[in-house]
């Protein structure tokens, strides 16, 4: 194998695969990058590959000269460490010779050798036409496309709302849900609930749309989700998504792709394979509160910055906000106190409010969280009772938030 790469390109694509890369794994093979140096009808093209037996990441590079095709398997670490040290070069020389499992990789002034490993003891890697054609291991249950940036916004709204540590593994991931042209996403660590939605836009299907109707859920593992959020470029691009049994996959196009357009025999930019989270997921639709009566509408660039002003003065003991809503004067009221710290009251006003006065009292950081991810310049913020659950939503309705409060002593 022998290619000739643009430096900054190969960096890039080192830093996204070595993310997949474990850092510690009983099989020395799976501490590598697989590199595919290949020339067919598109061109020639430089794959990277990155593996930790759950999730797999493949990059691939067009901005290369390929002079001799062929693969290596070169240790993830070393590989970053190099690329990244010969900063000043343009493009850098990657030639297998000597067996497969010695690479050289050159710069004008620079010459390493590394030791790795023959390319065929490590695993077979996905591909994504044969998973659309179900010539792969398991068929695919569900096909289709969605552009980069509405996939993106998906994601971002719902995985902040992971649980983090628990046996139960089923909340360790996000719930994804097709029917027919309904997309949702459904993310709880047992004190909170963020759901997603959008329609998929344009012909949807992943390279031919067989089943538009198709209902499928899956859970899909914060690894992956992680992965997404690094993967997006452009916005419009498309996105090519293939759920089987086991797996889900996310084939990411070229910028300026068609997100209308067939694209069953285009290989993707970047494809990124992960195992699914077994288990059944909570029955979320039961938590999601449908009879509150007070409606809160509020900016919510004031309201993030009044609800982290008072978490200043909070502490792992009184770890909460009371928030005092009034209906007379239209204000919200928040305050905190912390024993040997101090206390704080910050007031901000309402665009609207309906309802009796409420006083309740929520984590800051669960409010925080979830007023970054909302778009809209106006939040809506519904309640019950000081000790049921808070709704927060978007106006379109396309986003829910549901809150536990937190009991403080009076």
């Amino acid at each position: 194998m022998k290619v000739i790469c643009d430096r900054g390109a190969l960096l890039e694509a080192v830093n996204l695969v070595a993310a997949v890369v474990p850092v510690r794994t009983p099989s020395p093979q799976l501490s590598c990058v697989r590199l595919i140096a290949s020339r067919g009808p598109q061109g020639a093209e430089l794959t990277l590959a990155g593996s930790d037996g759950d999730t797999t990441l493949l990059i691939s590079i067009p901005q290369v000269d390929v002079t001799e095709p062929g693969q290596a398997l070169v240790p993830a670490d070393k590989l970053r460490q190099i690329v990244s040290a010969e900063e000043g070069e343009p493009t850098l020389t990657i030639e297998v010779t000597g067996g497969s499992d010695q690479v050289h990789i050159r710069g004008t002034n620079a010459h390493f050798r590394v030791l790795g490993y023959p390319a065929a003891e490590y695993p077979p890697v996905p591909d994504f036409q044969s998973v659309l054609a179900g010539t792969g291991r398991e068929a695919p249950k569900t096909t289709f496309r969605h552009p980069a940036g509405l996939l993106l916004q998906l994601v971002q709204k719902t995985a902040f709302a992971t649980a983090r540590e628990t046996s139960r593994y089923a909340i360790n991931g996000v719930l994804l849900k097709r029917d027919g042209k309904k997309i949702e996403m459904v993310a709880t660590d047992g004190r909170r609930l963020a759901v997603s939605r959008t329609t998929l836009s344009g012909a949807g299907g992943g390279g031919g749309d067989k089943d538009k109707g198709a209902s499928v859920s899956c859970i899909v593992p914060g690894k992956a989700l992680s992965m997404i959020q690094k993967l997006v470029y452009e916005e419009d691009a498309p996105v090519r998504i293939a759920v089987t049994e086991s797996r889900i996959y996310f084939a990411f196009d070229h910028p300026g792709a068609d997100n209308n357009k067939e694209a069953a025999n285009d290989a993707p930019r970047a494809l990124l394979s992960s195992s699914l989270v077994e288990g059944s997921f909570p029955p979320y639709e039961d938590v999601i509160p449908k009879d509150q009566d007070k409606k809160i509408v509020a900016d919510r660039e004031e309201l993030s910055s009044a609800v982290r002003k008072a978490a200043v003065l909070t502490n792992e003991e009184s770890r909460g906000v009371r928030m005092s809503f009034s209906k007379s004067e239209k204000r919200l009221t928040l305050s905190s106190r912390a024993p040997e710290m101090g206390e704080a009251e910050i007031n901000v006003g309402l665009n609207s409010y309906e309802g009796e006065d409420i006083e309740i009292s929520f984590n800051p950081a669960f409010i925080t969280d979830v007023l970054k991810v909302v778009s809209d310049p106006e939040v809506i913020v519904e309640l019950k009772a000081p000790n049921k659950p808070g709704l927060i939503r978007s106006a379109s309705n396309d986003f829910v938030y549901v809150v536990m409060p937190v009991n403080l002593p009076s």
